[in-house]
């Protein structure tokens, strides 16, 4: 079955940038997952399904309107979880809205924590590493138009593939 994931891809050069600082961190997933702000976590998808959930992301895209986004320094979610981020700045409500409404439609998927929009930078690092991420990334700072969504998917080498993207405002 299928693995997919629905996210607001960090454009370059942005994306590029902290790609290869999450590389510099160790972290071996780096080069795997490109920069993105989660809307849909990796969700088993079957294939019968698959055309009504483009669809509907299709729909929920063309009603979005395009929105400006600012990334700027880090948090983490430690203890909790061993993860340092970029934050989001600006564009959360954005974010938010676009979050619930790929989850309402007929791909179901429940959430392990409450939706925190944010890209990962470092994941399942000792805390030197995790610390280097923090310290780091600390004065990162991007700011941009988010004009789509990415719809990606996961083959059997774990990485992550565009598979299409939906632009925000179209109408659909």
């Amino acid at each position: 079955m299928p693995v997919l994931g629905v996210s607001v891809t960090i454009p370059p050069p942005w994306g590029e940038f902290l790609q290869s600082k999450r590389a510099s961190y160790g972290d071996p997933q780096a080069l795997a997952i490109p920069p993105h702000v989660t809307l849909l976590p990796p969700t088993e998808v079957g294939e019968a399904e698959l055309a009504g959930f483009e669809e509907h992301l299709r729909a929920v895209a063309g009603q979005t309107s395009p929105f400006r986004m600012v990334l700027r320094g880090t948090g983490t979610f430690r203890p909790t979880s061993p993860v340092v981020f970029v934050t989001v700045a600006q564009g959360i409500p954005s974010c938010e809205r676009l979050e619930k409404a790929v989850r309402s439609g007929p791909v179901e998927r429940r959430l392990d924590f409450p939706y925190h929009p944010h890209v990962t930078v470092a994941h399942h690092l000792d805390d030197a590493g995790l610390d280097l991420a923090f310290e780091d990334l600390a004065d990162f700072r991007a700011d941009f138009v988010v004009d789509h969504i990415d719809l990606f998917d996961q083959n059997g080498d774990g990485v992550w593939h565009p598979r299409v993207s939906f632009a925000l405002g179209s109408g659909s």
